[in-house]
């Protein structure tokens, strides 16, 4: 059995023959190909694989953040945005008219090298609609845009799905994805940057328009929603998510499994700050213990999927070291964890 095969019978609910490992991506650490892969349309990425700052499509500005391996992020106090009522004469979404989306897919799955015979291709398009308008705004005038003008923020979530829909129409045509992501950072660590109500009126139906064209061409939906945001679990359910990563253990996750079952796979559940990870001084013994017990506590009866890794500044010659560690562990003790 390839890692694909054995990762979708988990998506499909089914016991798996072992726990894989989640990756967002193919790296330099695997040994082998790798049983998922994200997948971006390059037209949707403006000029951000380029190194340093880089524009997105839609003008903002993202720069490296040094702390976390040059992963970009909107730059600080410089938000093209400074008042929602304002965004129809601001935020404008590119013409892909033209694009030959044939050719477009070809090229970037050749350039991506994944093998489709090994990995699940999973296919995302943007990083949620709360996340758009923070990027635009900043999370301070994006917050309050929500509360003082939903009106204003529904229109222009309307104007972003309406392009993202389309788009998506073609890209499973040509890419021809195994798994669906939507995106949504909805929470901090700790709690929601927004009430259930305020999701479900602000950003709810547009999640749910891009999840339906998926449901109805067959492909199987699955959400990123970092920090505790277990409070959204139903709303994602309403528009058909069955997989969730990453699952982060500021969440009730046992509960969770237990209400949910197999049909919401856990991809997460790895306690890097209540297992004191982020020391300088930690241990390969304590990297790997932390995996068993990932592993011990959410992997039996299925539905999990290990997903964790370590990230660190630029120049941090530890990280690749601790990450190969995980996942030598997964490797090593959920390998054989169903035998």
């Amino acid at each position: 059995m390839t890692g694909k095969e054995n990762y979708m019978r988990i998506i499909r609910g089914e016991i798996p023959a072992w726990v894989p490992y989640y990756t967002f991506g193919k790296s330099p650490l695997d040994k082998e190909e790798p049983a998922m892969a994200g997948i971006f349309p390059s037209p949707l990425s403006g000029d951000m694989s380029v190194q340093g700052p880089a524009k997105d499509i839609f003008g903002v500005t993202f720069v490296p953040a040094a702390e976390a391996g040059g992963a970009k992020i909107p730059e600080p106090n410089n938000f093209i945005l400074d008042d929602i009522r304002k965004w129809r004469d601001v935020i404008k979404v590119p013409d892909f008219s033209d694009i030959d989306w044939e050719k477009t897919a070809k090229k970037d799955l050749e350039k991506s090298n994944i093998d489709r015979s090994q990995t699940a291709v999973i296919l995302g398009l943007h990083f949620g609609y709360f996340q758009r308008l923070v990027a635009f705004m900043g999370f301070s005038e994006g917050l309050i845009a929500m509360f003082e003008e939903p009106e204003e923020v529904l229109a222009l979530n309307e104007y972003l799905c309406d392009f993202y829909t389309d788009i998506l129409e073609k890209c499973i045509d040509y890419y021809k994805p195994d798994i669906l992501n939507v995106c949504d950072d909805t929470a901090a660590w700790a709690n929601p940057f927004m009430s259930p109500q305020m999701f479900r009126e602000l950003f709810k139906p547009f999640h749910a328009r891009q999840c339906e064209v998926g449901i109805r061409r067959g492909i199987p939906i699955e959400m990123h929603d970092c920090g505790r945001c277990e409070d959204f679990i139903d709303d994602w359910r309403d528009y058909g998510v069955v997989a969730w990563n990453p699952a982060q253990v500021s969440n009730d996750l046992l509960a969770i499994k237990k209400k949910y079952g197999r049909s919401l796979v856990i991809q997460g559940g790895w306690d890097i700050i209540g297992d004191e990870l982020t020391r300088p001084d930690v241990t390969e013994e304590e990297v790997k213990a932390s995996v068993k017990k990932a592993i011990d506590t959410y992997a039996p009866d299925g539905g999990y999927v290990f997903c964790g890794s370590f990230l660190g500044a630029i120049g941090d010659e530890t990280v690749p070291i601790k990450n190969r560690w995980l996942r030598e562990a997964v490797e090593e003790y959920g390998k054989h964890f169903y035998d």
